[in-house]
């Protein structure tokens, strides 16, 4: 639950994890350089989106944080990475084949970080249109209220609508 001296929650956690679980340690570092931002993860495709709508927003200032934040977070990010291959390290890990359903989650995650990242067109037109079918509801509840407000005709003189005066 989060607490302090669990397994896996320092770095000498992960000491040795490269030698004895390539497999696993293999799509960890791709974890590991997605958070980082390195291409052409998805972690990259994320960040370049983000920094992208920042300064075409005007928010420069906004964008050198965040990029300077990205900097300062490759430095924890890698350390996991070279502790895996560069200390060694007695803990063991529970192999991946006595969890299945973990095995197939990890790995589905790691061929998404790099399909999305490789070809991100499919997945942000989805992202788009998903953002597109939230704001239908809101334009509907607008034009709704327009129309109950709108002027009308006289359904018995069939005259034109009355224009307000403001």
């Amino acid at each position: 639950d989060g607490k302090k001296g669990e397994p896996n929650e320092e770095f000498n956690d992960y000491a040795g994890l490269g030698f004895r679980y390539p497999a696993l340690a293999m799509m960890m570092t791709i974890f590991m350089l997605s958070l980082t931002g390195i291409p052409p993860l998805v972690g990259f495709t994320g960040k370049f989106y983000v920094f992208s709508a920042a300064v075409k927003a005007g928010y420069i200032w906004l964008a050198v944080i965040g990029v300077l934040n990205s900097v300062v977070s490759a430095y924890y990010y890698i350390r996991v990475v070279v502790t895996m291959y560069m200390q060694e390290g007695e803990k063991q890990v529970e192999p991946l084949s006595a969890r299945p359903a973990l095995a197939t989650a990890i790995v589905a995650a790691t061929v998404g970080t790099i399909l999305v990242g490789v070809l991100p067109a499919k997945p942000m037109a989805l992202a788009r249109h998903s953002f597109a079918s939230l704001e239908k509801p809101a334009q509907t509840a607008s034009s709704a209220h327009k129309k109950e407000h709108a002027p009308t005709s006289t359904p018995t003189t069939g005259a034109a609508p009355a224009i307000p005066h403001h």
